[in-house]
């Protein structure tokens, strides 16, 4: 039964001849039919407004990851397969996101990818620099992550891209998909950009009149991805009741535009639940940073295949320290979630590192920064004088911005070492996860895809998605009032052909 049942470019029909119920693709004349379920195509499980946007053959996109994590690598192999994939451009030096882009623009001629813009309130340069590379390089969609306005530099790659069409008036050649986890959020992605940035755009001629005018007809995303409860920065949502409130909310103010679904997913499971929500396509982000193509260490990925649906903690995130926010880490086998956390509480606490009491400053230099803190903030000194001096300015009459940027020193540094997988800094490494990476190692125990050196992104793409259509025909015949075996409840991952 589940050979038939899994076989989805067949129908399936459950037939009962005299006391035995089976399934069959061509059921007997003189068998009872008591339910059919037809062929499920994987480019259809949700409707075709993403897959011909962004010139895939899938639903499926696999979300930036930081640091380069969402690799060159990472990328070309969903492409290749049909996936929609972003690079992590977030916290790269410029030449090293140039450097991608160039090979990713080479590689993949007609193929549909994207890149990274995360919002940098803490370094508008950043953003800044990062536009100007996809703009001269014509990156044709972008991932805009953590904005919580339309900053002029995402308005500024929108309206660059806008061009009329003898159809719709006008089309949006620089695709933008934004991801989200508030409906206030949401809103300013629904809407077009907002008239002040864009005369101030034209005014300074970074826009021309005709492009300030196309980039108020349109929604300033093409898509929206919800983000629930996923690795790294996040709300922690529960993706039931977000998921329909920002479809409703996109169906009020710009029906256009897709709803994707994020955070979580990590089983065929979650992939169909999402689909059945109404999502027009699904995110993956931690399952990937488990491949072999990814960007971190294999060290990292040897731990990740580890990891339960309880190991996972929120931390102070580095870009945003001083502002309280946090980011879902892997607590499993680092010493960073507890350490950034009591950085935090040291901050909140004292006016400047001259004020910590001697024991909390022994602790802080032996085990956080494994120096004194004044040869650690002479490292910290060397790189504000170099990319951002005016902070090196206010931090020499500021001792609470001071100490900001000391912890921001080792919160910045803990990814690098983990991706890089220096071994002298093992108990420190900061790795962003979430629930869907348990959920996913123990859908895959006792497979192939348990090893670390055999999970490969494009592959499991395509399990999650053939797993998702599986359990979409399981739900119809469970709906037409057929209950199936229990070894018939759960999709397992099949060979790729």
């Amino acid at each position: 039964m589940y050979r038939v049942l899994s076989q989805l470019d067949e129908p399936c029909y459950i037939v009962r001849s005299g006391e035995r119920i089976t399934a069959t693709h061509r059921p007997p004349i003189d068998a009872e039919l008591l339910a059919a379920a037809g062929p499920v195509a994987l480019g259809r499980l949700a409707v075709p407004g993403f897959t011909q946007r962004h010139q895939v053959r899938y639903p499926y996109m696999a979300g930036s990851m930081a640091g380069g994590i969402s690799s060159v690598d990472l990328v070309l192999a969903l492409a290749r397969g049909g996936h929609l994939a972003s690079f992590g451009a977030a916290g790269l030096p410029p030449a090293r996101i140039e450097d991608a882009v160039r090979q990713l623009s080479r590689q993949l001629d007609g193929k549909g990818w994207a890149a990274n813009l995360i919002h940098s309130p803490m370094a508008p340069g950043a953003e800044r620099d990062t536009v100007d590379i996809y703009l001269r390089h014509q990156v044709r969609c972008i991932e805009a992550s953590a904005f919580v306005q339309a900053t002029p530099d995402l308005v500024r790659y929108r309206a660059v891209g806008m061009r009329p069409d003898p159809h719709t008036g006008v089309r949006a050649l620089n695709r933008v998909i934004a991801k989200v986890s508030r409906t206030e959020t949401a809103e300013i992605f629904l809407r077009p950009a907002p008239a002040d940035v864009v005369a101030d755009l034209e005014a300074t001629g970074q826009i021309t009149a005709e492009q300030a005018r196309w980039v108020q007809q349109v929604p300033l995303a093409d898509d929206i991805t919800v983000e629930a409860d996923s690795a790294g920065h996040t709300d922690r949502r529960p993706l039931l009741c977000a998921l329909p409130l920002l479809m409703r909310l996109r169906d009020q103010l710009a029906p256009g535009v897709g709803i994707g679904a994020a955070g979580g997913i990590g089983t065929p499971h979650a992939a169909y639940a999402a689909f059945a929500l109404g999502a027009s396509y699904v995110v993956t982000g931690s399952v990937n940073q488990a491949c072999v193509e990814s960007g971190t260490s294999p060290a990292v990925r040897e731990l990740l295949a580890t990891v339960g649906t309880a190991d996972c903690t929120m931390a102070p995130a580095g870009d945003m320290f001083e502002m309280g926010v946090d980011v879902q880490v892997l607590q499993r086998g680092t010493m960073f979630p507890g350490r950034a956390s009591w950085l935090y509480r040291l901050y909140l606490d004292h006016a400047g590192v001259e004020d910590l009491r001697p024991r909390d400053r022994e602790r802080l230099e032996t085990q956080v920064l494994r120096g004194s803190v004044a040869h650690t903030w002479e490292a910290v000194s060397a790189y504000l004088a170099e990319h951002q001096p005016q902070e090196l300015r206010r931090a020499a009459t500021d001792p609470k911005l001071r100490m900001a940027l000391l912890f921001r020193w080792y919160l910045g540094l803990s990814s690098r070492w983990a991706t890089q997988g220096d071994t002298t800094r093992a108990a420190d490494y900061q790795i962003w996860c979430g629930p869907a990476m348990g959920a996913f190692n123990a859908w895959t125990s006792g497979t192939p895809l348990a090893g670390s050196r055999n999970r490969r992104a494009a592959e499991i793409a395509h399990q999650l998605l053939r797993g998702a259509a599986y359990h979409s025909r399981i739900s119809a015949l469970r709906l037409a009032g057929v209950h199936l075996p229990a070894s018939c409840s759960e999709y397992r991952p099949q060979p790729v052909h």
